[in-house]
């Protein structure tokens, strides 16, 4: 050391000067967590209408208290606050809590969700591990004795008992005595009861593992079999005297877990399994066990090109199967189907089997019925069913650059619920009363953030759920684009106060895979691209095919290669959009993305210097083996099959290539993520170490896959900046 300390004596004190200071903006976007602190959260309208609950933190926090809008006066009260249960305010979170908070993206603390009773008077809630039962309207609540360590608590339909996963097993308790009762039994790490597996809830959506019977006396629960898949490991490199946290991880053609499902009586008895063709088709996607209806599953083969949704006698366990699907390439699932009628007759089920997203009613044998949603739409999401009035909500659009709130009732026409926005926009109905008269609805477009609207169904404004969110120092200006006979969305943002007719570097900021879409009328979106385009770039996003919420052949042109269609398709739209703005200097253009955008901005480096100059890859997967099975076979197939598809798609076949140049490449990544693990990008860094091709690599010492770490977030988005800047 003695040889730093002569040298740092011998330097300028100009180098040893304090750093500059921090852009005012960028240390506001970081703070408030992406302007999103403060926004209400989780609304949730009482059976009476006149009270929505919904949680809220400040500007500068991320802690969440839960809040009271009285629809009459709109007046909103703090209802309850962490401090009023745990006296010390301070937080404690289980590794388990820490990987389910992970895969649902929830970086909040403080109450990072909560379930209302059947009734409306009594709201469930869990901190550090505890659960609490609440009377939100005195504030009175008592907590459950033996819940420390609890998972995914739960109201039983009657709001009289709360059932929870608690050391690898299901557990109840009747409120009325406050009693605890085990519901399952030899619960472990590796064969866990109640409890969703790895890809259930990052790739299926499927966030629980156990499930209420309508009546409260039974749960249905998933056993999930580990043993036989692979556990990685991840270490916190800043503190190697720690342990490291280990999880199942199931890789493309290696075992996945084995789940079957249970019923057990709540009150202790025998378990009944419920029997269906686990072999050919091992994945649970999903379970319903509605009023009037029976236990509903849909399974899916491990290709997921068919699934089948089955109906359970709970007796017996044996199953019935009510629809089949099939799909040359895959199947997609879609949240909130089937949905059982309350009277048990029928239910609603979402399909793509007639060329675009539909909804269809169907019998309680399985007929199909009628169609209540025409497959002439892109975008779609169900918001809520309302039996009372037969009345369906959901979000859609067939521009996937916007969408909009839409009701059918009985499959009548659908009726557009005008929300008060200025068109195009995004809307979303974030929740619906029982009776479906009082709507709330998360509205945002190019000219303000998402504001939480309530209305009457017809779109009479009512109130607005009070924001604490930060007011950025200026709002977005972008210019949107349909380009070329494919007719791919684009969407360009310039420095605020730029002259026409100068030419600019360019930054493509993004993802171009499967399940997400980049180009929307959103302000809070592209607040950073308006900083990064203030800084002398032009910033331009583009969705191409690959994409979601077009038609299913849209989607489906990126099956068995992820290394083609996205990359040609936005080097295509960047030389269309450079003919209708002179402005674009097609020398100087460079790309950047996360996750599956860090993909392809890394395949850019790889495959497209020519093209792409400069690239900023972000948590990248580098070899598709090694990502998880739900996500990579629906796509790539089994390696088995098609190993000619999973080394096209490898970022290593290109990094390995002598004859092939590279682009300035600056690879980042947390070194904590469980989803993409930081391994990923180490080995691309080593093969284009091997390979000779210089490449810069920023690790991000113990952030996860989200990067919530305010300062981290905002040296990330300084050392982007520095390395366009000098490469561009």
């Amino acid at each position: 050391m003695r040889w730093l300390i002569a040298l740092c004596v011998l330097m300028p004190t100009s180098l040893w000067a304090v750093a500059p200071p921090s852009d005012p903006f960028l240390t506001q976007y970081a703070q408030t967590r992406r302007f999103t602190n403060g926004r209400p959260v989780q609304p949730h309208v009482t059976p009476d209408e006149k009270t929505i609950l919904f949680l809220r933190s400040p500007a500068d926090s991320p802690r969440q208290t839960l809040f009271a809008f009285d629809v009459a006066t709109r007046t909103t009260r703090e209802v309850l606050t962490p401090e009023a249960l745990q006296k010390s305010g301070e937080e404690t979170i289980s590794p388990a809590e820490k990987a389910r908070r992970e895969r649902m993206r929830v970086a909040s603390r403080g109450f990072s969700s909560f379930q209302v009773s059947k009734d409306g008077e009594q709201v469930l809630l869990t901190l550090s591990g505890k659960g609490y039962v609440v009377r939100w309207r005195t504030g009175a609540y008592v907590e459950l004795a033996n819940s420390a360590g609890a998972l995914d608590a739960k109201f039983s339909p009657d709001g009289k008992q709360v059932a929870y996963v608690r050391q690898h097993d299901v557990y109840r308790v009747d409120l009325a005595s406050g009693r605890e009762s085990r519901v399952t039994f030899g619960g472990t790490a590796q064969k866990a009861h109640g409890e969703a597996e790895f890809v259930a809830q990052e790739e299926m959506g499927r966030m629980s593992g156990y499930w209420w019977s309508p009546d409260g006396r039974s749960i249905a629960f998933a056993e999930v079999d580990t043993s036989q898949v692979e556990k990685w490991a991840i270490l916190d490199v800043m503190h190697p005297e720690r342990a490291a946290d280990t999880m199942a991880y199931p890789r493309p053609g290696k075992n996945n877990a084995t789940v079957r499902l249970g019923i057990a009586p709540t009150l202790g008895g025998k378990v009944t399994w419920v029997n269906w063709d686990n072999a050919a088709l091992p994945y649970l996607a999903e379970v319903v066990w509605s009023s009037g209806a029976p236990l509903t599953l849909l399974v899916q083969n491990r290709t997921q090109t068919e699934e089948r949704l089955l109906a359970v006698d709970a007796k017996s366990g044996a199953t019935r199967t009510l629809l089949t699907e099939k799909g040359a390439a895959w199947i997609n699932l879609h949240d909130g189907f089937p949905h059982w009628f309350e009277d048990g007759h029928g239910f609603l089920w979402c399909t793509e089997q007639n060329g675009g997203v539909e909804v269809v009613e169907h019998t309680a044998d399985g007929a199909a019925v009628r169609t209540w949603v025409k497959p002439d739409i892109g975008a779609f999401s169900l918001s809520q069913y309302v039996d009372k009035t037969h009345t369906l909500y959901y979000t859609a659009s067939s521009d996937p650059t916007q969408a909009h709130v839409w009701k059918v009732t009985d499959a009548g026409a659908p009726v557009r619920i005008q929300t008060g926005e200025v068109d195009p926009s995004l809307q979303v109905l974030a929740a619906a009363s029982d009776t479906g008269r009082l709507l709330v609805a998360y509205t945002q477009n190019d000219q303000h953030l998402p504001l939480a609207r309530v209305l009457l169904d017809d779109g009479t404004a009512v109130g607005e759920l009070p924001s604490l969110v930060a007011t950025p120092p200026f709002l977005p200006k972008a210019e949107f684009f349909t380009l070329g006979t494919e007719r791919v969305h684009a969407m360009l943002l310039r420095p605020r106060g730029s002259k026409p007719g100068i030419r600019l570097p360019t930054i493509v900021y993004v993802y171009g895979g499967p399940t997400a879409t980049v180009v929307h009328h959103a302000a809070r979106d592209v607040l950073l691209d308006q900083w990064l385009a203030d800084q002398g770039f032009l910033v331009v996003r583009v969705d191409g095919r690959g994409t979601p919420s077009r038609t299913p052949a849209w989607e489906r042109a990126v099956h068995l290669d992820f290394a083609t269609v996205p990359l040609d398709d936005q080097v295509t739209a960047v030389q269309a959009l450079a003919k209708q703005v002179p402005e674009m200097d097609l020398e100087r253009i460079g790309i950047f993305g996360w996750s599956f955008g860090g993909y392809v901005a890394a395949l850019a480096a790889l495959k497209r210097p020519d093209v792409f100059k400069a690239a900023v890859a972000g948590a990248p997967v580098v070899d598709w083996l090694d990502y998880d099975t739900h996500y990579t076979e629906r796509y790539l197939g089994l390696p088995s099959e098609h190993p000619e598809a999973y080394a096209k798609s490898s970022l290593l076949t290109y990094a390995q290539d002598l004859t092939l140049p590279i682009g300035a490449l600056l690879l980042i990544h947390g070194t904590a993520d469980d989803n993409v693990y930081f391994f990923h990008t180490l080995k691309l860094s080593n093969a284009l170490f091997l390979a000779g091709k210089p490449h810069e690599l920023l690790p991000l010492a113990g952030q996860t896959h989200m990067v919530p770490d305010p300062l981290v977030t905002q040296r990330e988005y300084e050392r982007i900046l520095k390395f366009f800047r000098a490469k561009l």
